[in-house]
Formats: C-alpha cells, structure tokens, sequence
C-alpha cells in the first residue's frame, strides 16, 4: 500500500490535469505497487475536495460492468465513481467539448433511488424496492491518464473515468418494464454507432447496482434517497468529435440526447 502522502499527491496530480486539460502518465507506471485501496482512497481524496469547495454528491457511477471489460481489464469484478451535481451535462445545452481531454459516451439505463440502499447485505430485491424509476441515460466519460493507457488502478483513482453525465425525461417504474430486456442503439449524426442490450451489464443492471451498494458500504458510503446510479453501459463508449451530435434510444424507455460544440 502506498503511502499517504503518495496518495495525496497523485490525487493532486490527478485534479491538476483536469483542470488544466493535461493529461498525465499512468499512476501504476510510477507506482506498480498501487492496489485497489490505494486507488479508491485516492479517489476519495478528490471527491472530499470537491465536496469542500461546493460540489454536491448525487449519485454512483459503475464501471467495468461486462464481461468483455473485465478480462480486458483482468478483473473479476466492476469498479465505481461518483457522481457529482457540477458533472452534470444537459440536453439542451451543448457541451463544451474542449473542457475535456479524450471524452466518450457510453448508453445506460440509468436508476433514479426513492429510498435509501442496505449496504453490505444489499441484495437485488432491495434495488428493485428501492428504485423509483429507470431512465435513459448516457454517461460522459474521460480519463486524465494520457491516451485512456489505463490499467484497473489508474482508472479507479480518476473517478472510474467518469466526467458527466445526462438523463432523458423518460421515468418507467421496475414493475412496468424488465430491466433485462431493454434494446439500446446509439446514433451519432444521424448514423447508428453502437447497439446492446440491458443484460450485457452483468446479466442484469439490478446486479450492478446490489454490487455497488455492498462495496461502498466499505469505504464509509451509501446509497440514499434520490440518488442516481449508472450500473454501466449496455454498449461501446464511442469517441466524441467536437460537433457531434448523439442520440440514445431504449425500447420502451424513451431517449436521451447529447450534444457538442464544434
């Protein structure tokens, strides 16, 4: 395990290069030793900063939610992020494209919490009795490591590479639709880019979500009321060009829109 000190600086390392839009060497380059907990303490370090300087905790992100991701990335289970309400992106309002080092999208259905989570015995009947509703979704993401070389340490200290996210007006509850069968397709500039569907995330996104509940509770978090998780994306994160335009669309859930200054 690292040091606090060490831990402290690549957090800083990490915020300078968002704020500057200069990305930086992976942290496990310099730090091969770095484990998980180091890396999610790393992260927590900057969410505190955030936090203190007037950012506002709305939800969780997860990541690495497929199987594909997973042996890529040489893991046997997903990551998280945070969400904050200063990362949120809208879809009348086109994004500023050259805030962010090398974003993408990704499509998700997203969880909108009506009650607070159980945390280390979380299991999927309490999601489904806890959600209020499902909503379409798409997560802007970027990494501050240079050209997304990442390995699982490098990825959980940059916030799980989240940077935004936007929902669509769309709201079904659990028991009006199954969250396992749900068509995604996204378009970009009128041209469809990437398909899936809803049980590519774990088999099921109420998995995703009962995960991230118990693995928080581990590092003194909880899901609450009004929250909103993003279990993780139902197809490939897409390259954003400045000017593109993306539409997500999911069967029986609506759509979300994004889109970028040139």
């Amino acid at each position: 395990m690292l040091a606090d000190a060490t831990r402290r600086q690549l957090a800083a390392d990490l915020a300078t290069a968002e704020r500057s839009g200069v990305p930086i060497a992976p942290l496990t380059d310099a730090h091969p030793d770095m484990d998980v907990v180091d890396a999610y303490q790393i992260q927590l370090l900057n969410i505190a900063d955030r936090v203190a300087a007037g950012a506002r905790v709305v939800g969780h992100k997860v990541g690495l939610s497929s199987a594909a991701m997973q042996q890529m990335m040489g893991v046997d289970e997903p990551d998280y992020g945070h969400l904050l309400d200063d990362m949120a992106v809208f879809e009348d309002t086109p994004v500023a494209t050259a805030k962010y080092l090398f974003p993408r999208v990704e499509v998700e259905v997203g969880f909108i919490l009506a009650a607070d989570l159980p945390g280390a015995d979380c299991t999927e009947d309490d999601v489904l009795a806890g959600t209020e509703a499902f909503v379409p979704a798409i997560e802007l993401i970027d990494s501050r490591i240079e050209n997304w070389q990442i390995k699982l340490c490098d990825t959980i200290a940059d916030n799980a590479s989240s940077a935004g996210w936007v929902l669509g007006a769309g709201r079904v509850a659990p028991g009006d639709i199954d969250i396992t069968a749900i068509d995604a397709s996204l378009t970009r500039n009128g041209e469809v880019v990437a398909t899936g569907r809803s049980d590519a995330v774990l088999g099921n996104p109420v998995t995703a979500v009962a995960w991230l509940a118990r693995k928080v509770e581990s590092f003194g978090v909880r899901l609450r009321a009004g929250d909103i998780v993003l279990p993780g994306t139902a197809t490939r994160a897409i390259d954003v060009r400045p000017g593109d335009e993306f539409v997500a669309d999911f069967t029986g859930l609506g759509s979300v829109h994004l889109s970028f200054e040139k």
